[in-house]
């Protein structure tokens, strides 16, 4: 597989250290610098309770330094579950004759948008299959995101829409670039090429360095905002992590760029799969913490995400560890959102979602925790994208703008969606930030907020 290096990877899994080397790599996270990969394999190495926590405190800690107390909010919108692939892991393979399929038409796409902004989300992450025409998926791609951005209620739309879609050729990536989309996000699902060519049986996923490339022509047709990650669960988790690493090295060499997000979905069990109930490598929650605090430090400017996938208790600690994108009231199948419904979803979903708090249970969760729920997409709008976002987050000048832009669309959110308790615990959160922002900071920042007294939405800066 292009850029993976196995033989070094299986070296390195053999790396071990001690408490002194753990504290010199922790020494040099703290500057907020890239690790080696071999200074991330022996923080993978870890064991020890004590140096595990010393681990965790150093990821909170560069989070912090780099993002702040934000925690950025989106929710998936799945449009098909039509797949052309057969993956052995998955609810939507081709061969599965358990699952419903569905097809969302662009006015159906727009209903669904319109349920979303009822409830306060600004953000989406556009999910669908694969199918068999290239032509066909970017042209239903393009008109799903004209949809969503064209959907409106009471005057609120949606700021971004990010994508997960199958590989496409540069041509087809610049019609997505040109629809406006924002993150441009695709799995590996695994980097072991032996593991890969095993669960991908029939479809055009079969080739792994396609899969791989796909991330090259997204850069090369002018997105450079992108999203990579495996599906852990498919092989060992430590090789995962570190043949990831070696993906980004590649991507900051080619492009000067990493990516943007790094998503780490645990398997969950599909409908339909056999393998999915019982996955070769599952993840013990402590693994499953330490990787999440090894990637914050690793790649300490890029985003991190976490699924429904994981559980309102385990999330509610993750977002402590690294974190700092979160998904809310996921539905994992085609037309999922409808009002009032009583519609089971067991045959078309993809996986099993676990945590199932609604978007203003969820935003209550982290404001008892202290952090700003935030549904800003100034970054994107701004044209701080590519290497200009990569500029400012590396060495964590980027928190004062995306500290402002959380507490606006905070705000908003509050006047607009929240419930009482919610829209209490709110503002009692954004006094106290408030009092920690410079005089030129509050006195924009109160300037934003009289707008939105005022009615007015969507500002930034």
């Amino acid at each position: 597989m292009k850029y993976i290096n196995e033989s070094k990877i299986n070296y390195l899994l053999k790396t071990e250290a001690d408490e002194k080397d753990i504290d010199i790599i922790l020494s040099k996270t703290k500057e907020l610098k890239r690790l080696s990969l071999e200074e991330s394999a022996k923080l993978l190495s870890v064991k020890n309770s004590a140096v595990l926590q010393k681990i965790y405190a150093a990821a909170s800690y560069v989070k912090n330094i780099i993002y702040g107390k934000r925690v950025v909010l989106f929710i998936p919108m799945y449009i098909s579950n039509f797949c052309v692939n057969s993956c052995l892991y998955c609810g939507f393979a081709s061969n599965n004759k358990v699952t419903l399929r569905k097809k969302l038409t662009f006015n159906e796409i727009k209903e669904q948008t319109k349920i979303l902004l009822k409830r306060g989300h600004k953000r989406i992450l556009m999910v669908a299959g694969e199918m068999a025409s290239s032509k066909d998926n970017i042209d239903y791609y393009v008109g799903a995101v004209e949809a969503i951005y064209n959907a409106e209620y009471k005057g609120n739309k949606i700021k971004r829409v990010n994508i997960n879609v199958a590989p496409m050729d540069v041509e087809s990536f610049k019609k997505l670039k040109k629809a406006g989309i924002g993150t441009y996000q695709i799995f590996q699902e695994t980097y072991h090429e032996a593991t890969y060519r095993k669960l991908h049986i029939s479809g055009a996923k079969t080739d792994p360095d396609n899969r791989l490339d796909a991330i090259d022509n997204a850069f090369e047709a002018g997105i450079d905002d992108v999203g990579i990650g495996p599906l852990l669960g498919l092989c060992n988790p430590k090789f995962e992590i570190l043949a990831l690493l070696m993906h980004i090295e590649h991507l900051e060499k080619t492009y000067g760029v990493g990516p943007h997000t790094i998503s780490v979905p645990r398997i969950e069990p599909a409908p339909g799969s056999s393998y999915a109930d019982k996955p070769e490598h599952p993840i013990a929650d402590e693994d499953f913490k330490k990787i999440v605090a090894v990637l914050r430090l690793s790649v300490p400017y890029t985003g991190i995400i976490m699924s429904t996938r994981e559980t309102a208790k385990l999330r509610d600690v993750l977002v402590n560890l690294g974190v700092s994108q979160i998904s809310a009231e996921s539905k994992v199948t085609p037309g999922g959102y409808e009002e009032d419904s009583a519609r089971n979803d067991k045959l078309d979903r993809q996986f099993n979602v676990n945590d199932q708090r609604t978007l203003n249970e969820i935003v209550h969760s982290l404001l008892l925790q202290g952090f700003m729920p935030s549904f800003c997409a100034a970054c994107y709008r701004k044209k701080r994208t590519g290497g200009h976002f990569m500029d400012l987050a590396k060495p964590g000048e980027i928190r004062r703008m995306c500290d402002i832009n959380a507490l606006v669309t905070l705000k908003e959110y509050l006047e607009d969606f929240a419930t009482p308790e919610v829209k209490e615990l709110g503002y009692q959160l954004i006094e106290g930030r408030k009092a920690k922002l410079d005089n030129a900071s509050i006195s924009m920042l109160e300037k934003l907020f009289t707008n939105i007294d005022n009615g007015v939405r969507d500002e930034y800066v």
